[in-house]
């Protein structure tokens, strides 16, 4: 099965990203995995106290993703699956490509803000979107759900 990337984070454009990444998981009879990765400046403190803000990092991750799960599941039919890495966000978003061949899109939510730009992950992932072995999808910002919904 074909499963479409999708980064989940606190990012506004997010949302769309998730949204896009549903619908067309829907439209094709695809799959969604949802990966967010902690960076590994959260944890620059003494072994234990690291330990528990991983562990609270990981808690406030799987409720922010029950939030999307629970819509894709039953507006959607998709029942997404959350990965979470530690590490740079390029990174691990190149690695989980790499780990799990199922992976056919890596879809992207880019800023609407002109000011800011697209996003940093959008920014990067397009400079090196021809060595990727997936094709990347960037979803704006600021498209309507409507809009999404019949682009999909």
């Amino acid at each position: 099965m074909r499963k479409f990337l999708v980064v989940l984070d606190d990012s506004t454009e997010c949302l769309n990203a998730m949204r896009f990444a549903a619908l067309r998981a829907n439209h094709s009879g695809g799959g969604v995995a949802v990966l967010s990765v902690i960076p590994p400046d959260e944890f620059n403190h003494w072994i234990g106290v690291g330990d528990i803000m991983r562990e609270e990092a990981r808690e406030r991750i799987e409720v922010h993703f029950e939030v999307f799960a629970k819509w894709m599941r039953d507006k959607q039919g998709v029942d997404p699956e959350l990965v979470i890495r530690e590490g740079e966000p390029v990174d691990q978003i190149i690695a989980q490509i790499a780990d799990d061949p199922e992976i056919g899109v890596l879809v992207l939510g880019a800023s609407a803000d002109k000011k800011k730009g697209p996003g940093p992950l959008v920014t990067h992932l397009a400079r090196s979107a021809g060595s990727l072995p997936v094709p990347i999808t960037i979803v704006p910002g600021d498209l309507s759900k409507e809009r999404l919904e019949a682009i999909t």
